[in-house]
């Protein structure tokens, strides 16, 4: 037995036997009564009989450490692994807070049962213990060629998609099959599914509109387009040109993702609504009359090509920089014109990030319900028809999971094709070989269409903020611009008192529990987002599609969907974390995660599996490869997603609307409530600050993580030869 293994049994022992087995209520009068008194095996002793089984399998362990063989070991570690979960797991489900939860053991032993808090420090340390104990076996029986680190890693990632993903939605989706007293009734879903309201295709024979399915798909593949075809715009001028502010265009591209919810919506309405700066002045000017054109399909998709062409960007502009230069140089030794070379070589090479980047989009604009909220006027779509159904005056939760399951169909059909259009190709392009020079510079057409696309989207998006700024620094936009600031005080005003300083502006609590989420969440979402790509790329098990679909099932689903779904499942036994900062790190984590994973696949697409069987082949261990090899490579993907992961989690609002309590109220619900009160000046006040705040964590996790590098020339030094070559 390995000592990683002997470690890990050890621990699983000292959870059961030491650590609080349930909730951490309740005082103590001393240390040891704290953690020993409290412990699992004190509860088995003292009346909770159920959990003195839990004893067998952490016995069962240690029978390796003892005897046997490596084949042996791992039958043996198998089976207590197994167990140990199972029994756990058991006894959590079945025993709740008012005794027996299923029906068949209050016949069998009584009613009301036992009773039982959720679950603790104790037991969630026994819980991961047995399931390291089980991966351990699958490597010594030879799965993922006995490396124990990929066995783990599978199955931890496994593990918590299975308890913060499919456990919470699948409680909700459940709901689509029952009626309002949680009967089975297949007839009512197929009547909610089936209804004229969604599928309607009236808008094509008469002036009636569409089903909301229809509305909520045709924005979709808008969206994904046009955020592909920008952010591949702004990737091209940042990587492949010599525009001379680059880095400002680059930070214009980024800024639409640091901005709160509904401000985007909020500033496009006092830009072209029929009160709006730029509606009066073509009013005046030109005679152009008002209009309510922006409520509708095109303020959202505009707020929407706002909001996620930084997505598309992220993920690009590291697929852009990973296409080798010896391709495309090879391409132009055999005479092929620039634009050929880019046609046949180059385009190809980032179908990856393109497919990656246009599926981001899709589920994301499918998913979104703040800007079509704001900006929507008669155009429906799925997620907005889900919050007034979750939290509208018909309160009909079985329609709500109806209209998810819908969503989570274009999602399927979404990813199923984006495999498809890339097939089985191979996409390598970073290998362990040198590098023969620079990039080439893009053909003058594409050069101009990235030029003509990226920097108007760029003026426009300054035109937008400058809207932001200003809204939040007068005293009523559109009425009186008079300067002032107020609403920035109101918020952040910070007194000097004998005591000391004191944050006593209205903003400072939500302001200081965002920045601490967020900073909890972001680590950890890049990191399993990341680990999950390497494994998804670097190896192969069964159930691998099924796994990479489960990464977005979350992120397909509206954030009201996922919030309502996380009350339910995690506010009685076995797992009792609402109302905890807690929840809300891991909605974060499991919410944001797949951007981290779809920008790791699309980068680690380009990097060649030698490099890593090179490490392997010196013997150095999985782990120690992925730091040290994979892992400074991946730095764009990095980057994209603790930038991604931070910054969703300081706007996110549809998702935790439903999570957040006195002691942890985000910045987003405090913006929003004060959106419903008409402090427009004070809301976008806040979302400037916000922004800032956003800015300098961006620019620290760009210094933090570096820039990759791949053993290039530079355009500089590849100048000096040239010039030495012309000396006569």
């Amino acid at each position: 037995m390995s000592r990683a293994t002997l470690g890990w049994i050890v621990l699983g022992w000292i959870g059961y036997a030491l650590l609080p087995w349930y909730g951490l209520d309740g005082a103590a009068s001393s240390i040891g009564d704290y953690f020993v008194g409290r412990s699992g095996l004190v509860h088995g002793l003292t009346g909770a009989w159920w959990l003195l089984p839990i004893l067998l399998p952490l016995v069962m362990g240690l029978r390796p450490a003892f005897a046997g063989s490596r084949e042996s070991d791992g039958t043996w570690l198998i089976a207590s692994g197994l167990l140990g979960l199972g029994l756990v797991i058991l006894q959590g489900f079945a025993i709740g807070m008012n005794g027996w939860t299923f029906e068949v053991l209050k016949v069998l032993f009584g009613e009301p049962g036992p009773t039982q808090d959720g679950i603790g420090y104790g037991a969630t340390l026994t819980l991961t213990a047995f399931l390291i104990v089980l991966c351990h076996g699958f490597a010594a029986r030879g799965w993922c060629r006995g490396d124990a680190f990929v066995t783990s890693s599978i199955g931890v990632v496994i593990a918590l998609i299975i308890v913060f993903v499919f456990f919470p939605v699948s409680t909700i989706l459940a709901s689509a099959f029952a009626d309002n007293d949680g009967n089975f009734a297949p007839a009512e879903f197929a009547a909610k599914f089936t209804d004229q309201s969604i599928w309607g295709l009236d808008c094509l024979t008469s002036n009636l509109r569409c089903g909301v399915a229809w509305n909520t798909l045709f924005l979709g593949v808008l969206v994904a387009f046009g955020t592909t075809a920008l952010g591949l715009a702004f990737a091209l001028i940042a990587t492949r040109t010599a525009f001379r502010y680059k880095k400002l265009l680059r930070v214009m591209s980024v800024l639409p993702i640091i901005t709160p919810p509904f401000v985007i919506g909020l500033a496009l309405i006092l830009l072209f609504g029929r009160s709006g700066a730029l509606s009066a002045v073509l009013w005046d000017w030109f005679g152009i009359p008002r209009s309510r054109w922006i409520y509708g399909l095109p303020g959202i998709f505009i707020a929407q090509l706002l909001a996620f062409t930084p997505i598309a960007f992220l993920v690009l502009i590291g697929v852009v920089q990973g296409i080798s230069p010896t391709l495309e140089e090879a391409s132009q030794t055999l005479r092929a014109k620039s634009w050929t070379t880019f046609m046949t070589i180059t385009l190809p090479l980032m179908r990856p990030g393109l497919a990656n980047a246009f599926l981001l989009g899709f589920v994301e604009s499918l998913a979104d319900f703040g800007n079509p909220l704001v900006l929507g006027g008669n155009y429906e779509v799925l997620s907005t028809k889900i919050f007034f159904a979750v939290v509208g005056a018909q309160q009909d939760q079985g329609r709500a999971a109806v209209l998810s399951i819908i969503l989570l169909a274009f999602t399927l059909g979404a990813f199923w094709l984006q495999h498809a259009w890339l097939g089985k190709k191979v996409y390598t392009t970073v290998t362990g070989k040198g590098d023969a020079g620079i990039p080439l510079p893009l053909p003058r057409r594409v050069a101009a269409a990235s030029y003509l696309t990226a920097i108007p989207w760029a003026l426009f998006t300054l035109v937008v903020y400058a809207i932001i700024v200003v809204g939040g620094f007068v005293r009523s936009m559109g009425r009186d611009y008079t300067p002032t600031l107020d609403h920035l005080l109101t918020a952040f005003r910070i007194e000097n008192t004998e005591w000391g300083l004191h944050f006593s502006g209205s903003a400072w609590d939500s302001f200081f529990a965002t920045v601490k989420v967020a900073a909890l969440a972001a680590p950890l979402t890049a990191a399993v987002g990341l680990l999950t790509a390497y494994l998804l790329t670097r190896q192969r098990f069964s159930g691998q599609r099924a796994f990479e679909f489960g990464t977005l099932l979350s992120f397909a689903i509206p954030g009201t969907v996922v919030g309502v779904s996380y009350i339910l499942a995690f506010n009685v036994p076995p797992i009792e974390i609402t109302g905890t900062g807690f929840i809300l790190v891991m909605c974060f984590v499991f919410r944001n995660m797949p951007v981290g994973v779809r920008a790791g696949i699309a980068t680690l697409s380009q990097i060649d599996k030698s490099l890593d069987e090179a490490s392997l082949t010196l013997g150095a261990r999985s782990a120690t490869t992925m730091r040290r090899v994979v892992l400074p490579l991946l730095r764009p993907a990095v980057v994209a997603s603790l930038v991604y992961s931070f910054v969703r989690a300081m706007t996110a609002v549809s998702a935790v609307i439903f999570l957040v309590t006195a002691e942890y109220n985000m910045a987003t619900t405090y913006i929003v409530g004060r959106v419903e009160a008409g402090e427009f000046g004070l809301a976008i006040a806040y979302s400037t600050v916000l922004i800032l705040v956003m800015l300098l964590a961006i620019v620290m996790i760009q210094l933090a993580v570096g820039e990759r590098r791949l053993g290039r020339r530079s355009a500089a030094a590849n100048a000096a030869p040239v010039a030495v070559q012309a000396v006569p």
